[in-house]
């Protein structure tokens, strides 16, 4: 049995976890030893005096502290912290094979200075593994004079020999690192980093994660101020008060949130042995501050893509059901923008909690949810019309009134955004509504609209129809009337002193309850003010009502929509932004981000937002530009590349995708590809494709929200296409609408790009889009270089060489 852990007359239970660091362990190493873990742990939790774990004390750690080794199922071994008189036990480090034992011996433990996290690090094997990397740039055989006619040349890059080459972080001393939050035990091998490969070698390495999120930032050329706001100051723990943080107190140390693991449940952790990758079995420590956070009100997570907004939503759900009472009822409401988001937030739902978490949850889109609501009522509401379908009864509208100066696109958004989202039922209230953010129109402009709208009103009439626009506003009055009636009956019931007045209640419909206890909403940009009207009213304000995430930057329905003028408002700390990007590589994320660089948007409320400290954890490979000269030639290139990443990488179908700007662009790619290369495509469609379809998705740019692929060809990227051409009639006439529509366009390309997990590539032909860089046609490679008179050359470029 160990030392130190005293043992009790009976099993003595042990509150144990595995760090985020001996996870990450775990991921790397793969193969049973999630599973030996596993159960070592159900075992730890069980009785820690259990002869069978063999637990040895390793050393003191500090105050309140002990490490302790132990062995993990046959080859295995794990580095625990006991604090708490080992009440609590902590996983930081796993190894296997015969020297586990000795490289968890070596490895450094210490609380962060700065996030009070418990911190372990291998500074020896970091050390051995950067530092000796061989310097290719090194002659075989220097000259007396090589360093000096080098020197001579002119500035020094990464090409001069490592004896010339600068630091990469010699502008940042060890106070400077240090206090931004670096951990001190790898100050001496990070000063003799000086190249972008021994960097990437160093994040090779299981860092702290405060020591990551810093050094790339610092490389990825933030200002150090910047670096302190954005990113040290959120890993500062909360419940310190401004104090010191003392670095030898480990059992406060554990008990902080930054230094905890996701979730104890035995359930979740016996998943590690066997779908790791899909399951992320702890938060990034602010994820999971917003997660199990109580607020006074609403809140809300905005971020850029891949920061993990949807995973912080679905930890929410299942917090906030863990609070409720056990019942059979579903509290807590999970709403998204269309049916295709929320299928696939159901199974993964399904995945964190299985089916016991998914029966005290609703989980639909919210034009499911407010059909449901009206149909509550009995009432005849009419057939609603799909997208394309109203679009085309603007068309009619127009053509029958003669309001052809006004086209079908402007028209469907001024009634959904203006009238209806201002409750306009008559001319004088549209006459005298703001239109902030929407395209000016004159007085005369606004009465020749709103008598289309009258007539596309008339004709949903006439032949029992309508929209989900109209829908949803009618479910939003619904709503708001059945909370009239709530507040009605708290406040008459306060006035009888409490009492339950039965008969009064029953005899006028007053025992109705709030639809929800809480409201969380994903892909919050989309939703428009009748939607925002109807969830309002479906919980009381009070503690945690409703938590939404999302990212103006990747609206591409709707308009936006100001959320304090539906009741949602959020005070100070109940506003956080995410702005580390676990899914999308440097490289990727470094192109996309360009496509909006410069472009306003706001933070889903009356403020303003931006991508400044927008981050990835990930590198990989440099998006790839192809340049055609006409379309035929196009789609055969973009054929080749697929065809190739298939056949000579084993890249799966299902794992690549085509995004183009149109539905007749995505039939014409999926018909070349199918018929004349045999490539099996699927389409993605409203309800999405099955996942157990080996084939390239192929959808528009609109269809890929949400969504994730090995790798995305961002196709059709041309001048008149990307964005459209049609928007040039509103740039001298128009500006307001030329501008918003030029930034709808940017935000759809930039979510289509920000799809690509490894590999993107932008194709097009003729003249390339503005919103590529500069040169882009002149630096472009040439799509015929890939083919032959007929097809493929033998030679295609791999995905190393383009």
């Amino acid at each position: 049995m160990s030392q130190g852990v005293g043992r009790p007359a009976g099993p003595a239970r042990t509150r144990a976890q595995v760090e985020p660091q001996a996870h990450e362990d775990i991921r790397r190493r793969g193969g049973t030893l999630g599973d030996a873990v596993a159960v070592f742990v159900r075992r730890l939790r069980a009785d820690r005096t259990n002869r069978a774990l063999r637990l040895s004390r390793l050393r003191a750690a500090g105050d309140n502290g002990d490490l302790y080794l132990a062995p993990i199922g046959t080859h295995g071994m794990a580095l625990l912290l006991a604090t708490d008189g080992g009440d609590e036990m902590r996983i930081l480090a796993v190894r296997d094979g015969a020297s586990a034992r000795e490289e968890l011996t070596r490895l450094t433990v210490a609380i962060n200075s700065v996030s009070g996290a418990v911190e372990v690090v291998d500074q020896s094997e970091v050390s051995a593994n950067v530092v000796a990397l061989p310097d290719r740039s090194e002659p075989a055989s220097a000259g007396p004079s090589g360093a000096g006619a080098r020197a001579a040349s002119g500035p020094l890059t990464q090409d001069a020999p490592s004896s010339l080459r600068k630091p990469l972080f010699a502008p940042y001393d060890d106070e400077i690192l240090t206090g931004l939050g670096v951990v001190p035990s790898l100050l001496p091998t990070i000063r003799k980093i000086t190249t972008d490969e021994q960097f990437e070698t160093l994040l090779g390495h299981n860092l702290p994660e405060l020591t990551r999120d810093v050094l790339l930032a610092l490389r990825g050329g933030m200002d150090q101020l910047d670096v302190q706001r954005l990113v040290t100051d959120k890993w500062r723990p909360e419940d310190e008060d401004g104090a010191d943080i003392n670095v030898r107190d480990w059992a406060r140390a554990a008990r902080r949130s930054v230094s905890q693991a996701e979730t104890e449940d035995d359930a979740v952790l016996g998943a590690l042995g066997r779908s790791f990758d899909a399951w992320r079995l702890f938060l990034h420590p602010e994820q999971r501050r917003l997660a199990v956070g109580d607020f006074k009100g609403s809140a809300k997570v905005t971020g850029g893509p891949g920061t993990g907004k949807t995973v912080v939503a679905l930890h929410r759900v299942r917090h906030l059901v863990e609070q409720q009472p056990v019942g059979h009822t579903r509290p807590v409401l999970l709403t998204t923008y269309n049916t295709n988001l929320a299928l696939d937030l159901r199974e993964r739902l399904r995945d964190l909690g299985g089916d016991e978490l998914l029966r005290r949850v609703d989980v639909k889109s919210v034009d499911v949810l407010a059909r449901e609501v009206v149909q509550e009522t009995r009432t005849e509401v009419g057939r609603p019309l799909d997208d394309d379908a109203a679009m085309n009864l603007w068309h009619t509208v127009r053509i029958e009134t003669g309001g052809l100066d006004y086209d079908a696109d402007f028209l469907d958004a001024e009634f959904k955004h203006v009238i209806l989202a201002n409750r306009c039922g008559s001319w004088e209230l549209y006459r005298r509504v703001g239109r902030t953010g929407r395209p000016r129109i004159s007085t005369a402009q606004r009465h020749e609209v709103w008598e289309l709208a009258q007539a596309y009103r008339a004709h949903l009439d006439a032949s029992r129809q309508t929209t989900y626009a109209l829908i949803a506003d009618r479910a939003a009055d619904l709503e708001q009337h059945r909370m009239h009636r709530v507040e009605e009956q708290a406040r008459y019931k306060d006035e009888q002193g409490g009492r339950d007045l039965l008969h009064r209640e029953a005899g006028s419909g007053m025992w109705l309850t709030p639809r929800y206890r809480h409201v969380v909403v994903d892909e919050a940009q989309d939703l428009s003010a009748s939607h925002w009207r109807m969830l309002r009213a479906m919980v009381c304000k009070g503690p945690n009502d409703i938590f939404l995430v999302g990212d103006a930057h990747q609206r591409i329905y709707g308009s936006r929509v100001v959320l304090s003028h539906h009741g949602v408002e959020i005070r100070g700390r109940a506003s956080r932004r995410l702005t580390l990007n676990y899914r999308t590589t440097r490289q990727i994320l470094a192109s996309a981000n360009r496509l909006i660089d410069g472009a306003p948007f706001d933070d889903l409320d009356t403020g303003s937002d931006t991508l400044d400290g927008y981050r990835s954890v990930l590198t990989g490979l440099a998006p790839q530009f192809w340049r055609a000269p006409d379309r035929q030639t196009e789609i055969r290139a973009v054929a080749t590349l697929i065809k190739e990443r298939h056949d000579r990488h084993g890249t799966p179908y299902s794992a690549m995708a085509v995004a183009v700007p149109d539905g007749g662009s995505a039939q014409e790619f999926a018909y070349v590809l199918a018929s004349r290369f045999g490539i099996p495509v699927a389409p993605l469609g409203k309800e999405g494709v099955r996942s157990d379809v080996d084939a390239v998705r192929i959808g528009t740019m609109y269809r890929f929200k949400g969504l994730e692929f090995q790798r995305v060809f961002l196709t059709s990227v041309g001048e008149g296409q990307v964005p459209h051409q049609r928007i040039e009639q509103y740039r001298l006439s128009n500006p307001d609408r030329y501008r918003q529509e030029e930034q709808r366009a940017r935000s759809l390309v930039f979510v289509a790009a920000t799809r690509a997990r490894d590999e993107l590539v932008v194709t097009w032909s003729g003249k390339a889009s503005r919103f590529l860089p500069t040169d882009a046609d002149n630096t472009a490679l040439r799509a015929t270089d890939l083919l032959g008179p007929d097809g493929p050359t033998s030679g295609s470029p791999s995905i190393s060489a383009a």
